[in-house]
């Protein structure tokens, strides 16, 4: 039998579009609060809603600032309805920091400027995660991973666990002044992105035997982690408030998330086997677009580089 194509090793997660009713207050939590920068603001054009996309700037061997490197793109939405919260979408955007140092300095600032969103911390034995909602009710996670030569993995599946994190033991143990000074420009890209779905059954066939992940872990019909190239997960998906969801309508909250593989050779393969599969695919030679299961948009594209 021949084994089911998989995405290739170095395949990575790209930037989170998150469509909210004020744009100004988004961008505020993300900028002076997650500590991204601004690379790009757009206005109203051609049909075209005011936009703003954060992330951070890449710098060359030499110091000097290169391309940015979205993580969040905010698209202004006002006239969309809230989401219902047993409805599908976004889970958490994870966006991962180099050091503890980092992650402590990014958890103490939104923690100060925006009180009141902090809803728990775990460390889950593969990395120590903190957890935030947004001003519009968007979770974000904020995570250090622990090298990989400390992970377990038994039957090809990783340990992972939910076990307490005191979030003012870190803060204490890892906070410095120059972590602080330097945190809007600590390097961090989106580590995983975890959507609440309907069912996990439907879930794994999508995004495992269809589009190319490796399953990495799962929780009985709770919750599956998936991956490429050994990671412990690039996404999730559970069912912890969502059983039975349907197709999502039209609604604020995620408006796309972005894959991002290394070679360009990769997209028409990819193309073709979704569309195998009966997907409805937009595919131009280098991007493919692709609803799951429950309607949340994912762009599969190509590294810069590539």
């Amino acid at each position: 039998m021949t084994a089911a194509p998989r995405l290739a090793p170095d395949t990575s997660m790209g930037a989170v579009t998150l469509d909210v009713a004020d744009l100004d207050a988004m961008t505020a939590y993300y900028r002076d609060g997650v500590g991204l920068e601004v690379l790009t603001t757009q206005h109203a054009r051609d049909g075209e809603p005011p936009m703003a996309t954060l992330g951070r700037t890449r710098r060359d061997a030499d110091g000097g600032a290169a391309a940015g490197i979205p993580l969040v793109v905010l698209r202004h939405a006002p006239t969309l309805r809230h989401a219902g919260p047993r409805e599908a979408g976004l889970f958490h955007t994870a966006i991962l920091f180099e050091t503890q140092a980092a992650l402590a300095a990014a958890v103490a600032t939104v923690a100060q400027r925006h009180p009141g969103t902090f809803t728990g911390s775990s460390d889950h034995l593969v990395s120590q995660a903190f957890y935030f909602d947004d001003p519009e009710g968007n979770g974000v996670e904020l995570y250090w991973d622990r090298d990989r030569t400390e992970w377990s993995w038994t039957h090809g599946q990783v340990e992972m666990s939910t076990l307490y994190l005191d979030p003012n033991a870190f803060l204490q143990q890892h906070l410095t002044e120059a972590a602080l000074a330097e945190h809007s420009s600590a390097p961090a890209v989106i580590g995983h992105v975890h959507l609440s779905v309907g069912d996990v059954a439907t879930a794994r066939r999508f995004y495992v035997d269809e589009l190319g992940f490796d399953l990495t872990t799962s929780y009985g019909g709770q919750a599956i982690f998936v991956s490429a190239g050994g990671y412990h997960h690039h996404m999730a998906m559970n069912v912890w408030r969502s059983q039975g969801a349907g197709r999502r309508q039209p609604a604020l909250g995620l408006g796309r998330v972005d894959i991002v593989l290394p070679h360009a050779d990769e997209i028409g393969a990819l193309g073709e086997r979704l569309g195998h599969f009966g997907h409805e695919v937009r595919d131009d030679g280098r991007t493919v677009h692709v609803d799951d299961p429950w309607g949340n948009l994912l762009r599969v594209t190509v590294a810069p580089t590539a």
